[in-house]
C-alpha cells in the first residue's frame, strides 16, 4: 500500500509514466488510449447517427399517417361511420374516421403536369382539422371545410406545378367515366386553398387533400370510401390494438398498421445500423493489439523487477494484477475520453442542427443523434471486454514467470 492504493495499482501506474530511455513505451500507451478513444466516440456516433435518423423517418411517418388502416375487400367500404363507430370503441382508439385515396395527375394552365395522390378526408372530425392546420404552410383550409372545390396541395407538389395559392389545378382520374361516347377521363377543376407540409418529400411532393364529398364524387364512390384511418393513443401499441380490431370486425375487414406498410424501410435502416457498429468495432479491435503490443514489451522490459518482486515475496497474483491494471486503465481513459466527446458532439449537433440534410434524398432536413442507454451500454460494455481481453493474456504470462529463471543471467 503506497499513497492510499493497493501496491499493484500503484506501480501499474509507474509504469504507465515511462521515463528516460523508456519513452518509447509511452507512445504504445497514447496508441492504446488514442484507438480507444476513437472507436468509443466512433461508435457512439454511429449508433446515434442511426438511431436518430430511424427515430426522425418514424415520428415523421407517424405524424403522416394514420396508425392503422381498415379494408374491406371489394375495392370499397359502405357503411362507413358504423364501421368507424365499432373501432372507436375498442380500447385504445383515439380517433377513426372514413378516407378516400385515388391516384391523380395534376395538370396546370401553364401545361404543368405531375403525378399524385389524392386523399379525401373527414374535416367533420375535430382530430384532423387539428392535424392538417398544424401542416398548413400557406392558405388556409376554411375553403375545405366551406365545401368549395379547393385542394391543399403538398409543398414540392405546389412547386413542382408552379402554382400558388389562388391558382387552379386540374385532377385526372385514371380510372375514367363512362359516357355516351365511351370511357373518358374524369376531370376535375380544383382552386389552390393552401400548401402544407408533412417534412418527408415522398408525401410532400405527392400528396393533395380533399374534403370527403368532394374525394368520394371524384374516385366513384359516392356512397362508401376507400377504408378507416385509425389514430391511437399509443402509436406502438399498434400491433396490439390492431388484432383486437381484427377480432371485433371479423371477415372480410383486414387491418394494415404503419409498422407492416413501412417494414422494408426499418428492416434496412436495423440491418445498416448492425454493419456499421460491427465495421467500426474493427477500431476498438486496432486499439487492443496496440495494449497487447504494449504489455508484451513492457514485460520484457521489467522482467528484471518481476523477478526481484517475486524473490521477496510477492504473489503470482499481484504481478498478474499490476499489468493488468496497466492495461485496463488504457481501456478505461479511452472509454471515457471516447465518450464524453461522443456525447458532446451529440448535443451540439441536436442543439445546433450543424450538418444538414437534402429533404429530397434524406426525407428529413438536418442530421438528428439519439443515443439510446442500452446503446451507449453496448459501446462502453463491448471495448471494455475487448480491452480485459486484450490485457489478460500478457498479464497472466507476467505473473507465471519463475524468479530464478528470471535473475540468472541478471
Amino acid at each position: 500500500m503506497s499513497r492510499g492504493l493497493p501496491f499493484e495499482l500503484f506501480l501499474g501506474l509507474r509504469y504507465l509514466r515511462a521515463t528516460g530511455q523508456r519513452t518509447n513505451l509511452s507512445l504504445f500507451v497514447w496508441i492504446g488510449v488514442g484507438g480507444v478513444f476513437l472507436g468509443v466516440a466512433a461508435l457512439i456516433l454511429v449508433l446515434a447517427v442511426m438511431t436518430g435518423f430511424q427515430d426522425g423517418i418514424r415520428d415523421k411517418i407517424i405524424s403522416a399517417n394514420p396508425h392503422l388502416l381498415i379494408f374491406t375487400g371489394g375495392g370499397g367500404l359502405a357503411d362507413a361511420d358504423t364501421v368507424a363507430g365499432r373501432v372507436r370503441s375498442v380500447p385504445g382508439v383515439k380517433s377513426a374516421t372514413p378516407f378516400v385515396l385515388q391516384q391523380a395527375l395534376f395538370t396546370t394552365e401553364s401545361g404543368g403536369s405531375h403525378g399524385g395522390l389524392v386523399r379525401g378526408v373527414d374535416l367533420a372530425t375535430p382530430a384532423v382539422v387539428a392535424d392538417l392546420r398544424a401542416q398548413v404552410r400557406s392558405g388556409s383550409l376554411e375553403p375545405l371545410t366551406g365545401g368549395q372545390p379547393a385542394v391543399l396541395l403538398g409543398v414540392e407538389l405546389a412547386r413542382t406545378l408552379g402554382v400558388v395559392v389562388g391558382d387552379s389545378v386540374t385532377a385526372i382520374s385514371p380510372k375514367g367515366a363512362m359516357t355516351a361516347v365511351g370511357m373518358v377521363p374524369k376531370m376535375r377543376r380544383f382552386i389552390v386553398a393552401g400548401t402544407i407540409e408533412i417534412g418527408m418529400y415522398e408525401y410532400d411532393s405527392s400528396m393533395a387533400y380533399l374534403s370527403l364529398p368532394a374525394a368520394r364524387e371524384f374516385a366513384g364512390l359516392p356512397a362508401g370510401v376507400t377504408g378507416i384511418e385509425v389514430k391511437l393513443v399509443d402509436p406502438f401499441a399498434a400491433k396490439r390494438v390492431g388484432a383486437q380490431i381484427a377480432g371485433t370486425l371479423g371477415f372480410p375487414f383486414w387491418v394494415r398498421d404503419w409498422m407492416d406498410l413501412n417494414r422494408n424501410l426499418f428492416a434496412a435502416l436495423q440491418l445498416e445500423k448492425l454493419a456499421l457498429f460491427v465495421i467500426v468495432t474493427i477500431i476498438v479491435l486496432v486499439a487492443a493489439f496496440a495494449i497487447i503490443g504494449h504489455l508484451v514489451l513492457l514485460v520484457a522490459e521489467k522482467r528484471k523487477e518481476i523477478g526481484i518482486l517475486k524473490a521477496i515475496g510477492a504473489a503470482s497474483g499481484s504481478i498478474t494484477a499490476v499489468f493488468f491494471s496497466v492495461g485496463m486503465t488504457i481501456g478505461v481513459v479511452g472509454t471515457l475520453a471516447g465518450s464524453v466527446v461522443g456525447l458532446t458532439l451529440i448535443w451540439i449537433q441536436n442543439t445546433y442542427k450543424v450538418i444538414r440534410l437534402a429533404g429530397d434524398v434524406y426525407q428529413i432536413d438536418y442530421l438528428p443523434m439519439k443515443l439510446t442507454p442500452s446503446d451507449f451500454l453496448l459501446v462502453v460494455g463491448s471495448t471494455l471486454v475487448l480491452s480485459f481481453l486484450a490485457t489478460i493474456l500478457p498479464a497472466r504470462r507476467a505473473g507465471a514467470l519463475i524468479p530464478v529463471d528470471v535473475l540468472r543471467y541478471e
